[in-house]
C-alpha cells in the first residue's frame, strides 16, 4: 500500500513539475507559393512592336495585332490590345482610363504610375487596382504618334485580392519588364 502511495506520489510530482512550459497555440499556416524563376524572351511574333515575355508564358495570336499572355499555371492572362492612332490620341487615353475607372465600384484603391521614356518614345502609365475588382493590373503605352498599346490582369477565378496577391505582384514584374522592353516598329 505505501509503494502504491508513494509511486502515486512520485508520478503527481513529476507532472507537476515537467509541465514550466505555458501552452501557447498553434501559429496559422502561410500559403507556400513557389513561381519559376524569371527568363524572358523576345516577342516572336510579327507586330508593329516588341517587348520581352516571360519564357513559361503561352502567347495566342489574335487579329489586329491583339494577343493574349497566357499563364496556365497561375490561371491568368494579360490581354494586350494594339490601335494606330489616326488623330484620336485624346480618345483612346480617355477610353482606356474608362476601363481602369469602371472598377471603382469594387475596388479599394487605384494607384496609377506614369511612365516615359523620351528616348524609346515610350509613355503611359500602370494602374494597381487593389480590391476585389476583376482586373488588378491595366496599363497603356503609347509613342503618342503612331501607336497605343492597351493591356488588362485578369484571372480566371473569382476575385479575392488577398488571395491572389502573391500572384499579381509575380505578373507585375512581368509587365514592368515588358514596358521598360518596348520597341516600336
Amino acid at each position: 500500500m505505501r509503494n502504491i502511495f508513494l509511486s502515486s506520489l512520485f508520478f503527481l510530482l513529476f507532472f507537476l513539475v515537467s509541465c514550466n512550459d505555458a501552452v501557447l497555440p498553434k501559429p496559422k499556416a502561410y500559403l507556400s507559393l513557389e513561381y519559376p524563376k524569371k527568363e524572358y524572351k523576345t516577342l516572336e511574333l510579327e507586330r508593329p512592336y516588341s517587348f520581352e515575355i516571360e519564357k513559361n508564358t503561352k502567347i495566342i495570336n489574335d487579329k489586329n495585332n491583339w494577343l493574349k499572355i497566357k499563364y496556365p499555371n497561375l490561371k491568368a492572362s494579360i490581354d494586350i490590345t494594339y490601335r494606330p492612332i489616326e488623330n484620336n490620341l485624346q480618345e483612346l487615353l480617355v477610353e482606356a482610363e474608362k476601363l481602369v475607372f469602371k472598377h471603382a465600384v469594387k475596388a479599394d484603391e487605384i494607384k496609377p504610375k506614369d511612365f516615359v521614356n523620351p528616348k524609346k518614345r515610350v509613355f503611359g502609365s500602370l494602374y494597381e487596382i487593389t480590391g476585389n475588382a476583376a482586373s488588378h493590373l491595366q496599363f497603356h503605352i503609347t509613342d503618342s504618334t503612331n501607336h497605343f498599346i492597351k493591356g488588362s490582369l485578369y484571372f480566371y477565378a473569382k476575385p479575392n485580392y488577398d488571395s491572389i496577391l502573391p500572384a499579381v505582384a509575380y505578373i507585375k514584374e512581368d509587365i514592368l519588364h515588358l514596358i521598360e522592353t518596348l520597341d516600336w516598329k
